[in-house]
C-alpha cells in the first residue's frame, strides 16, 4: 500500500531521522571530515555535493559503520550509531547502493534481490534446508516482497536472467532494488547514475521519484550530476575539504558564492 509523501513544510518541522553533529574523522594527520553537521528528515531526499576528496563517501562510511569517527554524534531515529557494526546498522534500517557495483553476477535478478532480505529472515539453517513449515512460508513471503520491487523497478522481463548479463543501466537499477529489498528507513545512494548515458540517467531519476511517491523513504544522495541533484533534492549540503560550507534548498546552493567558488564554478 502506497504512502503519500509528507509535505515540505511538515518535513522541515519533523524531528530528523538522521542527525550528524560535529562529526570529525581523521586518518593519521589527514582530516577527512571536520566537524560536519547534517540532518535528514523523514521522507526527505537530501543531497551531498562537493569536489573529489571533499568527504562525501566518508560520510556514508561513517553512517553505515565502515569508519568510526573520532569525534561527534551519529544518530538514526534517536539511536546512537557510534561503535556499531555495519550489520547491526543495516538491521536498524540503513541500506546503501555503491558506485562500483557489488552484484553477484552468476545469480539471477530475483536471487540478488533476495539477498537484500537476508537480515529479515528468521528461519534456522536446518529448517531452511528442509524447506518445510515456517521456512517455506517465510520464503514465499520474502519472494512476494521481492516481486513488488521487480514490478516497481520494471525488471519483470529480466527476473530470471543472471545479473552479469544485464546491461550496465539495468545492473545499477538492480543494485537499487537490492537496497530497497532491505526495507530501510534510510537509503544511502552513492552516485546512482555514475557511468550512465542520458537515457539511463533519466530512467533512474524517474525510479527515484517513484520510490519517494510509493514508499516515502528518506534518502541521502551523493552525486556529481548536478541536474539530477537540483531537480530531485529537497535540500543540499555542500562540502569542501571535509567541511560543510553550505546547506539549503537547491536554489540557495546554486546561488551561494562559497559553493560556486568551491565546486559549481563561477559564471562565464
Amino acid at each position: 500500500m502506497s504512502v503519500a509523501p509528507a509535505s515540505a513544510a511538515s518535513r522541515s518541522t519533523a524531528e530528523p531521522l538522521l542527525a550528524l553533529r560535529a562529526v570529525t574523522l581523521r586518518f593519521g594527520g589527514v582530516t577527512a571530515l571536520d566537524g560536519v553537521d547534517l540532518e535528514v528528515a523523514p521522507g526527505e531526499l537530501h543531497a551531498v555535493i562537493g569536489p573529489n576528496g571533499a568527504g562525501k563517501t566518508s560520510i556514508f562510511n561513517c553512517i553505515n559503520g565502515v569508519y568510526r569517527p573520532q569525534e561527534g554524534e551519529l544518530r538514526l531515529d534517536g539511536q546512537d550509531l557510534r561503535g556499531l557494526r555495519p550489520a547491526r546498522i543495516a538491521r536498524l534500517g540503513v541500506a546503501r547502493t555503491f558506485q562500483n557495483l557489488g552484484l553477484f553476477t552468476a545469480l539471477s535478478v530475483v536471487d540478488n534481490l533476495m539477498l537484500g532480505r537476508h537480515h529479515l529472515m528468521r528461519t534456522g539453517f536446518l529448517t531452511g534446508a528442509l524447506w518445510v513449515g515456517r521456512a517455506r512460508r517465510e520464503e514465499l513471503e520474502h519472494r512476494e516482497a521481492v516481486e513488488r520491487i521487480v514490478e516497481l523497478l520494471e525488471l519483470e522481463a529480466h527476473r530470471h536472467r543472471p545479473a552479469g548479463l544485464l546491461p550496465y543501466g539495468l545492473q545499477k537499477r538492480l543494485e537499487l532494488g537490492r537496497a530497497l529489498a532491505m526495507e530501510p528507513k534510510l537509503l544511502l545512494l552513492d552516485e546512482p547514475v555514475a557511468g550512465m548515458n542520458l537515457e539511463e540517467t533519466e530512467d533512474m531519476a524517474r525510479y527515484l521519484l517513484e520510490i519517494r511517491r510509493e514508499l516515502d523513504l528518506a534518502m541521502l544522495l551523493v552525486e556529481h550530476e548536478m541536474h539530477l541533484v537540483m531537480d530531485l533534492a529537497d535540500r543540499v549540503t555542500a562540502l569542501d575539504f571535509g567541511r560543510r560550507i553550505a546547506t539549503g534548498t537547491p536554489a540557495e546552493i546554486q546561488a551561494d558564492p562559497r559553493v560556486i567558488e568551491a565546486y559549481l564554478g563561477a559564471a562565464a
